[in-house]
């Protein structure tokens, strides 16, 4: 797949690490309606203002709504490099208190925040009690019942390599191609939350909040792990578990080649077990 270069050879390709909370956001992608509030027409808006110039990001991967972000990595052309200070703490006193840009990097013309990209890595929390949290509401997703921790990583096993993810993937998702390689799926317990880890190439829309639904049957002790191999070899989104919720589940790495110089996290996985 080609990457888009810069516009100019006078223009600079910068990059930025962006950290978020969604719970308030109709995703990242912005919206033909004004009224559904997106990060990334927050981050334009701000980046625009410090550019001075229309600001377009090209993003590593686009999140739900209600989806969060620890290192989400964008991608825009600016004709000046106002310097890391600016595309940092100019743009954040721009935006609403839940976006934060966290780094800036400048890079070559040829970078690509979402071609460029070797691997995305996401968690998805849940925390499981008798009444739901005050304090963890739009933070991580409440269950009631407990889950069977082994159970669901034994499952998870099953999305290891590379597969069709059609059973996993959303109905209006547009994607080419339903293949994905997954590179670890993990499911442990820490303190009084249970996690999610996962890491692939890329992944399709709603895959991994589709990975998360049918694992927490299994957890529940409705499925056996082994379920997960058969809804694969399905490939049919109908027979699979319904979505999880959005609220658990963050965007916490991507990972680009080396010669990029970009932070693969920014935030340890630990830190989000402090909310």
């Amino acid at each position: 797949m080609s990457i888009p270069k810069q516009d100019s050879p006078s223009s600079h390709r910068i990059a930025l690490g962006i950290e978020y909370d969604g719970s308030t956001y109709s995703g990242w992608q912005k919206q033909k309606s004004p009224q559904q509030e997106t990060v990334q027409q927050y981050v334009e808006t701000a980046l625009s203002k410090v550019a001075d110039r229309d600001v377009v990001v090209n993003c590593a991967g686009r999140t739900d709504a209600g989806v969060h972000a620890t290192c989400q990595v964008v991608h825009f052309d600016a004709e000046i490099d106002r310097g890391e200070k600016a595309w940092t703490q100019g743009v954040n006193s721009m935006l609403p208190r839940t976006i934060r840009v966290v780094w800036s990097r400048k890079q070559e013309s040829d970078f690509h925040a979402r071609f460029s990209a070797l691997s995305r890595r996401y968690l998805y929390l849940i925390y499981q009690r008798e009444t739901q949290s005050a304090m963890l509401y739009g933070r991580a997703s409440y269950v009631r019942r407990e889950l069977d921790e082994v159970s669901m990583h034994k499952a998870a096993q099953h999305f290891l390599g590379e597969h069709d993810f059609t059973s996993f993937r959303a109905a209006g998702c547009q994607s080419k191609t339903a293949m994905r390689n997954v590179m670890h799926a993990n499911v442990s317990r820490r303190g009084g939350f249970l996690i999610f880890d996962v890491k692939a190439n890329a992944f399709l829309q709603h895959m991994v909040r589709n990975m998360m639904g049918t694992l927490l049957q299994v957890g529940r002790g409705d499925k056996d792990p082994a379920w997960v191999a058969e809804l694969l070899s399905l490939q049919d989104r109908a027979s699979a578990a319904p979505t999880a919720h959005p609220h658990g589940l963050y965007l916490v790495g991507v990972e680009y080649p080396k010669s990029c110089g970009l932070p693969s996290e920014f935030s340890p996985p630990d830190l989000l077990l402090a909310v």
